[in-house]
């Protein structure tokens, strides 16, 4: 299942514009600020999704039933760059469990890269609703290593990935490697195009260093 959030008309849109724009960029909080809220609006929209049971509450004037999350999902995010969209989803899935994944270009001197994945903290995954943050799906490729990495802790029910920006070849590639049958991707936005260094166009740039700063390149 693939959600586009900009399709419909909301405040989706209007945070995307500002997360793409050059000059609003530079406003490294703003930048923050918007991502994480975009990771808010996921976190509701995946709560539909979830299985709910009713749970009697005592208020101060008698007995109300209210529908509350079954099992709470664990929140997984890729370093640095998913912290900021991580954040939104943990303000509403305050109750989450989480795992941290370092997966990072490793950038060769011919200019090709390789996935490099270095650190993973997670609880067990076995049965549970995993729900996986990184702000740019272009080629794919790290999102397949950690899923894969990810297995060592379980087989999840199932697996949400939230991104700003997705890219349809960065889809394609996860669907065929990864199993499409337990796998939701919903997107801020998707574009088509993909540069050969792996760039999504018109895409926003380096997520990672618009919301941290510039790092050396490894």
């Amino acid at each position: 299942m693939i959600i586009n959030l900009s399709e419909t008309n909301s405040l989706v849109g209007e945070w995307m514009s500002e997360i793409r724009d050059e000059i609003i960029q530079t406003d490294r909080m703003r930048f923050r600020r918007n991502l994480e809220r975009l990771g808010e609006v996921a976190a509701y929209e995946i709560s539909k999704t979830l299985t709910f049971v009713d749970k009697e509450v005592q208020t101060p004037l008698g007995t109300a039933t209210c529908g509350v999350i079954k099992q709470q999902p664990v929140l997984g995010t890729i370093l640095r760059a998913g912290l900021a969209l991580h954040q939104g989803l943990v303000n509403y899935f305050d109750k989450a469990d989480h795992a941290y994944i370092s997966a990072y270009r490793k950038h060769n001197r011919d200019g090709s890269f390789e996935i490099s994945l270095e650190y993973v903290s997670c609880p067990p995954l076995d049965g549970q609703v995993l729900i996986l943050s990184d702000p740019m799906l272009a080629t794919g490729a790290s999102l397949v290593k950690t899923i894969d990495h990810l297995a060592e802790f379980g087989k999840p029910a199932h697996i949400h990935i939230v991104t700003a920006i997705a890219c349809t070849i960065g889809i394609e590639y996860v669907q065929r490697n990864a199993d499409a049958n337990i796998i939701s991707i919903w997107a801020g936005d998707i574009d088509d195009e993909l540069t050969a260094k792996g760039y999504i166009v018109p895409g926003l740039g380096d997520a990672g260093d618009l919301a941290f700063g510039t790092k050396v390149q490894q």
